[in-house]
Parts: C-alpha cells; structure tokens; sequence
C-alpha cells in the first residue's frame, strides 16, 4: 500500500467518524478548544497581519527553503552563501539575524505557538476526544520543526564562520549548506526516518505538511470550517 493510499483511507475513516455521529457535541460552536484550535489555523495577537500561527510557520518556512535554495545554485561563492544563509537564519529565527527577507516571526517561535496552543486545546475542560487525538499529531510534528530548525541555525554558523581562500572551510560550506537545503525541506513535508516507504506525524517524521493534514482532521471532527 503506497503513500497516498495510506492518507485516503486515514481521511475516510476520519469522515467517517463525523458522519456516523460519534464526533463530539459542540460542532463549531466555540469554547476554550475550538478558541485554541482557531490561534493556530486563523489568527493570534502578535503574528504578522494576525495570521494564525500555523500559517505563519509555513510562511516563514517558505522564505527559508526560497534562500536556501538559492544558497545552493552558486556553492563556489563564500559571499553568496553567507548572504542567503543569513535570510535563512532570519526566517528561521529572529534572534539570530534581525533583519532580512523574513516576516520577522521565525519558524521556531511559530512552532513553539503551535505546540502551546494546540495542547491548550488538548488540556481544556470541553476538549474532545477528536481534539486531544489530533492534538499530539500536530505538537509532535511541530516539536519536529523545533529541532529541525535548531539544527539548520547551528550548520549556518560553520558556513558563517568559513573563510575565503581556505579550501577545507569553501569544501565545509558547500556541505553545511547542503544539508540546510536538506534540513528546511524536511520541515517542509517531514521525512521518512524509518524507511518505510510513507511519512507519518511521529517523532522525527512529522513536518508542516503533517501538522497541516492533523489540524485538517481535527477541525473537521469538530465541524469547524477551515479557511
């Protein structure tokens, strides 16, 4: 059974748990839960424009992957790398570079809103069951995207701190920027970490795509409209 195969039935047998009648009372209308669930997917108080945190992750990835993407097209420039890497560190996190092509957010501190407010929404008093399932799909797969940006903010100070003329540090470069491109890509879609063919929400798997797919599943069994 591939991949995509795997994510029909997943969303079948989630369809069919609303329409049997066995999601929880309240449908969408509000609460402490639905209030949390709507931080992450529509909007909380200090994100750019008042996007929803999960959105701003996404967006903020984006610009990650765009500059570490054109980071790769020219390795042989130390000056070039440095450059997109550092638009990378600043869409990453904020605190590490305090201007460039980012919004200004950082993935990091999205994820962690992510994280903090969907097990909010776990952890209140009217939360489903449906809730407290998807809730551990999306913060792990948000913690993934945690870690996974730490290591991308820790390769970029090796390319940083490479010094031109020195072919050991040009060699270095090349290769810490690929692995960012690696790293970013990975908080992206996620990554089949037990080579089992398919990428699940789980610890060291789970990505953007993932927490996107559970936050889905979620806000339809509470039949909230997605935006």
């Amino acid at each position: 059974m591939n991949k995509g195969h795997i994510l029909f039935l997943a969303f079948c047998a989630t369809a069919l748990f609303v329409l049997n009648g066995c999601a929880p009372a309240g449908g969408g209308g509000g609460g402490a839960a639905h209030a949390h669930i709507k931080h992450v997917t529509d909007g909380w108080k200090n994100t750019p424009n008042g996007m929803g945190l999960g959105p701003t992750m996404e967006e903020e990835a984006k610009i990650a992957l765009k500059h570490a993407q054109l980071a790769s097209k020219k390795p042989g420039d130390l000056a070039w790398l440095k450059t997109h890497i550092r638009h990378v560190r600043h869409a990453i996190d904020t605190t590490t570079e305090s201007s460039g092509p980012g919004m200004g957010y950082g993935v990091i501190k999205a994820a962690r809103g992510v994280a903090k407010h969907i097990n909010f929404a776990a952890g209140s008093g009217d939360a489903s069951g449906n809730v407290k399932l998807h809730a551990t799909h999306v913060s792990t797969s948000a913690k993934n995207i945690v870690r996974w940006s730490n290591r991308i903010i820790l390769l970029s100070e090796n390319v940083l701190a490479a010094k031109a003329g020195k072919k050991k540090d040009m060699k270095g470069a090349k290769n810490w920027t690929k692995r960012i491109l690696e790293t970013t890509q990975q908080i992206m879609r996620g990554t089949d970490a037990d080579g089992n063919g398919f990428i699940t929400w789980k610890n060291g798997e789970g990505g953007i795509a993932q927490a996107k797919q559970h936050i889905m599943f979620m806000k339809k069994g509470e039949g909230m409209m997605m935006k």
